[in-house]
C-alpha cells in the first residue's frame, strides 16, 4: 500500500514538471490535417518523387526538339613547306600556304526527322509515369490523412478514459468517507474499509496510466504531424450526435473503383508499359536526321587557295542511321518491355481485389462499431441508473459495501467501453473513406 502511493506521489509529481514545460496548442481535427500535409517529411520525398517524374518528362519532350550544339577548337601544326608549282622558266607560284595555327568556330543544328518512334514513345512513357507519381503522391497524402485521424482519435480516447477514471476515483473517495463513517460507529468491518482503501489504490494506479497514455498519444500525434514534441496539443472533444447516413456496400466499392490512387497509377502504369514496348520496337526502324552546320574557321578546308583568314561556310544535310543486325538486341527489349507490362495488368487486377476486400472489411467493421455505440450508449445509462440506486441504498443500509463496488466498477467499465465504441467508430470511419479515396 506505501509502495503504490509513494509510486503514485512520484508519478505525478514528474508529470506535473513534464507539464510545466509543455507549450498548449488548440488543434481541431482539420488542423490537424493541414498541419501534417504541410510539414511530413515522408510526403516531402513523395513531392520531390513528382518532381523528378516532372524533369524526367521535360526532358524527353526536349530531344523532339531541335538541338544546337557550338564547338571550338585551336590545333598547332608542325611546319612544312608549302605546296607551290613551278612555271617556266624558273617561276614558283604558291599554291597552299603553310599555316601552323588553325582556329574552328562550328554551330550544329539537328533536328530529328523520324527515330522508329522513339522519342514520341518516351515522351509518352515519361507523361504516364509523371501522371502516375502525381497519384502515388495522393495515396501517401490519404495514408497520412488516416494516420493524422488515428492518432487523433486515440488521444481523444486516452482523454475521455482519464476523465472517467477522475470521476471513478472521486466515487470511490466519497465511498470511503462513508465507509469510515460506518466504521466508527461499528457499522462497517475492517475487511469492507480494506476492500474500498484497495479498490481507490487500483484506480489511481489507472489514473496514472491514464496520463502516461495522454501524453504518449500526444507525442505520436506530434510526431506524425511534425510538431515539436514539447508542444502539448489540446484538441477539440466534441462528438457530433448526429446520425451517420451510411450507404449500402456498392455504393463504397464503386467509389473505390473510381477514386483510389492505387489503381489511377497502376492504369497509368499499364499505358506506360506500352510505351515501353513501343521505345524498344523503335531499333528496328531508321534514324533520320535533318543536320545543319555553320562554320567560322582560319583556315576554311573549303576554301581554296587556304588563307590565314577567318572566313565562314555552312552545310545542310539529312543523316541516317540504320541498325541491319545487332544480333536481336531490338526483339529482346522488346520481350523485356511486354513481361513487364503482363506483370503491371497482373498488378492492377491484384489491387483491384485488395481495395475491394479492404472497403468491405473496413464497411463491415464500421457497421459493427455503429452498433456497438448504441449499446454502449445504453450500457451508460443503466451503470449510471444502478450506480445512484446502489449509492442511496447504501446511505439508507439497505446495500452491502461489496454492491457499491460493483455498481463503480461497472460504470466505469460502462464509460470505458463507450469511449472505445466512439474512437473506435471514428478509426473505421476514416478507413473507410481512405480504402474508397477519399
Amino acid at each position: 500500500m506505501i509502495l503504490k502511493r509513494l509510486y503514485l506521489v512520484l508519478t505525478l509529481t514528474v508529470l506535473a514538471l513534464s507539464g510545466l514545460a509543455a507549450q498548449e496548442k488548440e488543434l481541431s481535427l482539420d488542423e490537424c490535417i493541414k498541419i501534417g500535409l504541410e510539414k511530413n517529411t515522408n510526403l516531402h520525398s513523395s513531392k520531390q518523387k513528382v518532381l523528378f517524374a516532372e524533369y524526367k518528362l521535360k526532358e524527353a519532350n526536349s530531344q523532339r526538339l531541335p538541338s544546337l550544339k557550338f564547338n571550338a577548337g585551336y590545333t598547332r601544326l608542325s611546319s612544312i613547306d608549302p605546296f607551290a608549282i613551278t612555271i617556266p622558266p624558273n617561276y614558283k607560284v604558291s599554291i597552299s600556304p603553310n599555316i601552323v595555327d588553325t582556329y574552328s568556330l562550328k554551330l550544329t543544328l539537328q533536328q530529328p526527322l523520324f527515330t522508329g518512334f522513339r522519342l514520341s514513345g518516351n515522351s509518352d512513357l515519361s507523361e504516364y509515369n509523371y501522371q502516375a507519381s502525381i497519384q502515388d503522391l495522393s495515396k501517401d497524402q490519404i495514408e497520412l490523412v488516416l494516420n493524422i485521424k488515428t492518432a487523433y482519435w486515440t488521444l481523444f480516447k486516452a482523454i475521455k478514459i482519464k476523465e472517467a477514471i477522475d470521476k471513478n476515483v472521486l466515487q470511490i473517495q466519497s465511498h470511503i468517507q462513508d465507509i469510515q463513517n460506518l466504521f466508527k460507529q461499528g457499522m462497517a468491518t475492517k475487511n469492507d474499509l480494506l476492500k474500498v482503501q484497495v479498490q481507490l489504490s487500483d484506480a489511481q494506479i489507472r489514473q496514472m496510466d491514464a496520463v502516461n497514455n495522454i501524453r504518449m498519444a500526444e507525442l505520436n500525434l506530434n510526431n506524425i504531424i511534425q510538431l515539436p514534441l514539447t508542444i502539448k496539443p489540446k484538441i477539440d472533444q466534441i462528438v457530433s450526435k448526429e446520425t451517420i447516413d451510411i450507404k449500402e456496400i456498392d455504393y463504397y466499392t464503386e467509389a473505390a473503383e473510381k477514386t483510389r490512387p492505387e489503381l489511377k497509377a497502376v492504369d497509368l502504369r499499364i499505358k506506360a508499359g506500352e510505351s515501353a514496348i513501343t521505345v524498344a520496337k523503335s531499333g528496328w526502324y531508321p534514324q533520320v536526321f535533318l543536320v545543319g552546320n555553320y562554320n567560322y574557321s582560319n583556315p576554311n578546308q573549303r576554301i581554296f587557295p587556304q588563307q590565314n583568314k577567318f572566313k565562314d561556310t555552312w552545310d545542310v544535310g539529312v543523316n541516317l542511321s540504320w541498325d541491319i543486325w545487332n544480333w536481336g538486341t531490338a526483339s529482346h527489349q522488346t520481350g523485356e518491355a511486354s513481361a513487364q507490362l503482363e506483370q503491371t495488368k497482373d498488378q492492377l487486377k491484384s489491387t483491384r481485389d485488395l481495395i475491394t476486400l479492404e472497403v468491405t472489411q473496413n464497411y463491415l467493421t464500421m457497421l459493427q462499431n455503429k452498433d456497438k455505440i448504441i449499446a454502449a450508449q445504453s450500457s451508460v445509462e443503466q451503470a449510471e441508473e444502478n450506480y445512484r440506486l446502489t449509492a442511496d441504498k447504501f446511505k439508507e443500509g439497505l446495500a452491502l459495501n461489496s454492491d457499491l463496488l460493483d455498481a463503480e466498477t461497472s460504470l466505469l467499465q460502462a464509460n470505458t467501453n463507450y469511449i472505445q465504441s466512439i474512437a473506435d467508430f471514428n478509426i473505421s470511419k476514416a478507413k473507410l473513406e481512405k480504402a474508397i479515396g477519399q
